[in-house]
C-alpha cells in the first residue's frame, strides 16, 4: 500500500487523469490528419502523450518505490487560494494595481517569513511589470486604477 502513496505514483495518476479528461471532452472534435490537422488533433495527441507518460511513471513508481507524500500544509493552500479569489473579485471593480497589491499581500502571509518591507517591494516591482506587460506591451483593456486609468 505504501507504493501507492508515493509522490511519483500519484503524479502519474494525475497525468493519466488529465489525459483521460482531455480525451473525454475532446472526443467530438474533428481530428483530421497530420497534414490537415483538425481542432481535435493537438489535444488528442497531447492527451495520448499524457496518458502514456502517466502510465510509465506509475509503473516505475510501483517497481522502484519512492518518497512518500507528506501531509498537506493548509495555511499556504488556503491563503494563496484566498488571494487569487480576491484578485479575481477586485480586478474589475478596483483595477489592476489594487488587485495585485491584495493578491501579493495575502499570498505573502502564506510563507514562513513575512517581512513587510520585502512585501512592499514585491508589490511595487510586480505591479510595474504587470502594467508594462499587460497594459502597455499587450494593449489589454484592463483598468489600472478603476476610474483613473
Amino acid at each position: 500500500m505504501n507504493r501507492f502513496l508515493t509522490k511519483d505514483f500519484l503524479s502519474g495518476v494525475m497525468f493519466v487523469a488529465f489525459g483521460a479528461v482531455t480525451l473525454y471532452f475532446g472526443q467530438n472534435l474533428a481530428i483530421g490528419t497530420a497534414v490537415r490537422m483538425g481542432p481535435g488533433y493537438v489535444p488528442r495527441m497531447l492527451s495520448m502523450i499524457l496518458l502514456a507518460l502517466g502510465l510509465v511513471i506509475c509503473v516505475l513508481a510501483l517497481v522502484n518505490g519512492g518518497e512518500e507524500v507528506e501531509k498537506p500544509k493548509w495555511k499556504p493552500i488556503t491563503l494563496v487560494t484566498i488571494g487569487i479569489v480576491c484578485f479575481g473579485l477586485l480586478l474589475e471593480r478596483a483595477g489592476l494595481l489594487p488587485a495585485l497589491a491584495v493578491l501579493i499581500l495575502i499570498s505573502s502571509l502564506a510563507g514562513e517569513e513575512f517581512k513587510l518591507l520585502e512585501v512592499i517591494g514585491n508589490i511595487v516591482v510586480l505591479s510595474i511589470l504587470c502594467v508594462l506587460v499587460f497594459k502597455v506591451g499587450l494593449g489589454m483593456n484592463i483598468a489600472v486604477l478603476e476610474g483613473v486609468w
